[in-house]
This record gives structure tokens, sequence and C-alpha cells, in this order.
């Protein structure tokens, strides 16, 4: 376990409530294309006949009145409750009944103050009985992660040394990130966690011997099934299973077969076990897949034009050549003074590869991750970085999702994300992930869209901004000093 977990400081608290429940629209479903995922590759799969979708998660206006939790005016985070549970959303977390060891590690290790706007509303549908399902979608830095681990931890019984909790995640960078913050969270309750991913280790399988008797296990999704299907991971006692990412865990390029056959497993043992989808992003594919097999949620959501973080400054460089996009980095962003952490987003191994090279040739001091590098070197690389022993990282979407580090306040995206086999159209959702790398929890930051001055790189940034509704700004020239001091004094990352 890293030395340093995240703080995460609250934000204001909500304190409406609501009691009625809402139907939820069914439309015809939308269908996706076949494409990869970072550095994973999927197996094939048949599209299931469509039955119902969660539409765009929105609301009638005319159907809101006392069915809706309703944030403060500053805020677009809204909940639709399905059937007649109660749920009064919890502005201090004296309000969430929790156990005094609970209150310990909220107040005395993460030094919360009071419930985030996302966590007074989710908690409560969490946490209440009968324990619904739940689907939340919220901004990024938004305290997501703290919903469902707190979530997980109030509902385990620590005299029972069974598995209670599963949380599954799409990378094991993300599973490891869980694990500090539970492990910090849960440090009075003697709860224990055990983290199921890859073990495979210079050529050598570590396959644990042992059955699980942590009361919670967070891993990978190939990983704790082969722990379910070797009887590692027993299931009969478990409560309540957490998609973190829920969009990737259940997209057809990403990891629905696993996870489907994870739940199948579950509900063979244990049918009333309560499932949590936590994102910052549901396309519509997934909308609907998750309409077909988790009945009957609570939902609460943001409206896509409201995702996009407004403490982040965008900005997009149009560059002759590869070249120049190394040398803007060089030159203009990075001698421009201690402007904290930065992550360079690449689309493939091979430019990460070839961008480490340019810089560390250059003379900077700069680490790279990816998906094909051994686990241990992964870890280790991700960790420095957290521990703040590096500042530049250089990643493929590995981390593109869920990965909180404060202090990064400056993301460039070397190369714009565009889906797998689709002829260029853009990864709207990878993009907003990789933005909210940047300025976590309301801090300031900036993202830098290297663009080549060609139609296909423009084309992308051009639909990016269409989709989200959002003007990004662009540096008229891309060797010009001026500009960019400009621009990250208007960040907040620069000094007047």
């Amino acid at each position: 376990m890293a030395d340093t977990a995240e703080k995460v400081p609250a934000a204001e608290s909500s304190s409406s409530s609501a009691e009625a429940s809402i139907a939820v629209e069914k439309t015809e479903p939308t269908t996706t294309e076949k494409k990869k995922w970072g550095d994973v590759e999927d197996d094939d799969e048949e599209e299931a006949n469509a039955v119902s979708e969660l539409n765009s998660l929105s609301i009638k206006e005319e159907e809101k009145h006392e069915s809706v939790l309703e944030e403060p005016e500053d805020s677009n985070i809204k909940a639709v409750t399905s059937g007649d549970t109660p749920y009064t959303s919890a502005s201090r977390f004296e309000d969430l009944n929790l156990s005094p060891e609970l209150m310990k590690g909220l107040y005395v290790e993460m030094k919360f103050e009071k419930p985030s706007k996302i966590q007074a509303i989710s908690l409560p549908m969490i946490m209440t009985p009968p324990h619904k399902h739940l689907i939340a979608q919220a901004h990024n830095g938004s305290g997501k992660t703290t919903c469902f681990v707190l979530g997980m931890l109030s509902r385990v019984d620590p005299n029972l040394r069974e598995p209670q909790a599963l949380c599954i995640c799409p990378t094991r960078e993300l599973a490891n990130q869980n694990v500090e913050v539970l492990q910090k969270m849960g440090k009075f309750t003697g709860i224990a966690v055990e983290v199921a991913v890859p073990e495979r280790t210079r050529g050598v399988s570590n396959m644990r011997r042992d059955a699980v008797s942590a009361q919670v296990v967070i891993g990978t999704p190939g990983t704790i099934k082969k722990w379910i299907a070797f009887k590692k991971l027993g299931l009969n006692h478990l409560k309540i299973l957490v998609f973190d990412e829920a969009d990737q865990m259940l997209a057809t390029d990403g990891f629905r077969d696993d996870s489907l056959r994870i739940m199948k497993d579950i509900e063979r043992v244990n049918p009333t076990f309560q499932v949590l989808l936590f994102s910052a992003t549901f396309n519509e594919t997934v909308k609907d897949f998750v309409a077909r097999t988790v009945k009957d949620p609570n939902q609460l959501f943001v409206k896509r034009e409201d995702l996009a973080l407004d403490s982040v400054k965008q900005y997009k460089v149009v560059c002759p050549n590869e070249q120049t996009k190394i040398e803007v980095i060089k030159d203009q962003i990075m001698e421009l003074g201690d402007i904290g952490q930065t992550i360079i987003f690449v689309r493939t191994k091979v430019s990460a590869n070839k961008l480490h090279k340019a810089l560390a040739e250059m003379g900077y001091d700069v680490t790279s991750v990816h998906g094909s590098m051994e686990n241990e070197d992964r870890d280790k690389i991700v960790k420095e970085f957290k521990d703040c022993l590096t500042q530049v990282l250089i990643a493929t979407d590995v981390i593109a999702r869920g990965f909180d580090q404060q202090r990064v306040n400056l993301v460039v995206n070397y190369n714009m994300p565009t889906k797998h086999d689709s002829g260029g159209e853009p990864d709207y959702e990878v993009y907003l992930h990789r933005v909210g790398r940047a300025g976590r929890f309301g801090r300031k930051g900036a993202v830098f869209n290297l663009l080549l001055d060609d139609r296909r790189d423009i084309e992308v940034m051009e639909k990016i901004e269409k989709y989200f509704g959002a003007h990004v700004k662009e540096i008229k020239s891309w060797n010009s000093e001026e500009e960019y001091k400009i621009a990250l004094k208007e960040a907040g990352l620069l000094d007047e």
C-alpha cells in the first residue's frame, strides 16, 4: 500500500429530499461498433436483443415535483428514485448512522468535514434498506470513490471473515488506488481488504492458494473471474457489488463478458445482492445494457453539457509536424516554470516510448506507463508519480480513468483520443476522462490539445467541441511563448 492516499476535500452538501417513484422512459436502443480499448483487446461478443433503455437518464419536466432529489442551484446533479423508498439527503455524515469506527476514519484519517454533493445524495440511497441498485454518473473529482467505498464499509460485518463486498475496476492502477482509500477510511474498523489484480511477473504466475477471508475484495475482472472459478473467492455472503468506471466495465469494447459472468455467478448463490455502478460517463449502448441487467435501479446523473470541468482551461495548438509537438512540450510548456505535475497522454505504447526517448535525450526526467509493461514496473512508476517523486508522466489511457492525483494540474493530449477501427471518430468519453485528470476536486488546471496541421486532427477537435458544447481556445502560433504564458495565467498556473 502506498503511504499517501489522496485526501478529498469536502464540498458543499445538499439538504433536499425525495419521497416518490418515477418511471424511466423506454426507447429503441442504439448499437455500438467493435473496437479496442487502450492496450486491452476484448473478446468477440454478440449483441443481445434490446429490451429497454435508460435513454439519456433524463426526467420529463412535468414528472419532476417531489420525485427528484435536487442539488443547490450551482449543481446539476439529479437523482431519480425507483419504488416507494423515501430518501433524505445527508447534510452531515452523522445523518448516515455509521459506526463510531467509520466516523473516526472519515474525520481523523480522511480529514472530511461533511459530505460532498454527490455523497449527500447517493449515500442514503446506498445504505437505506432495501438497498436498491444504483446507477451513478457525476463529475470527475466529485467524490464518487468515497461514495462506494463508504457504502461497502458500511454494509460489511467485521466479525464475519468472508468476502461481503466486491469492487471491480478496469485497471490495476485504479484497483490499487481504491484499496488505499478503503484501508485509510476503514483504518479503525478491523475490516480487511484484498486486491485482486494480475500477479504474473517476469513470466511467473503467482496464483493464490488459500481462500480469500478479507471482507472486501477490489480488483480487475479477469483476476476476479479466475478466483471465483478456482473457488478462491466465495460468494455466499456477498452483499454489494461495485463497478468502478462502469461504462467501460459493461461496454463491448471493455469488459462486458467478464462483468456479466461475475454477476451471474453471484446471482446463483445470492440473488439479493446490491449493484452500484459509478462513472463520469455512460454512453447509450451501456445504458441499454444496464437497463436489461440491473432491475429497477435508483439513478443519479448530470447532463452531458455539464460534465466538462469548469475549473480546467482547455486549449488547442495546431502543430506543423510531430517534431514541433515535442518542441511545444519542451520549450513552451515545461520551460515556463513550476506548474505542478503533468500527464502527457499518447495513443499507443510506440508513441509513449518515442516521446519518452525524445524528452529524456533533451535532459528531462520523465517516466512512462502503458499496458504492455511488466506489472511491477507499472506499479512502481505510478507509485513514484503519486508520491511526487516524478513530475512528468507519459501514459496511454490505462490511467485516463479514475486516477486521483491532486497535484496534477496540467494535461497534454499529444494524440487526440479516437475510437479504434472507426476511421478516426473521436472518443468523447476518453477525452472527458483525460481532461478530468487535471484540476482534481475543483483545483485549477489546464489542458493542451496538440493537433497536427491536417484535416483529421482538426475535425476530431471540432467534433469534441460540438459534442460538449464548448469552445476550446486556440493558441494561434505554436511557438509563441507569450501566448502560452497568457494561457497558463488564465488557468491560474502562472503568476501575473
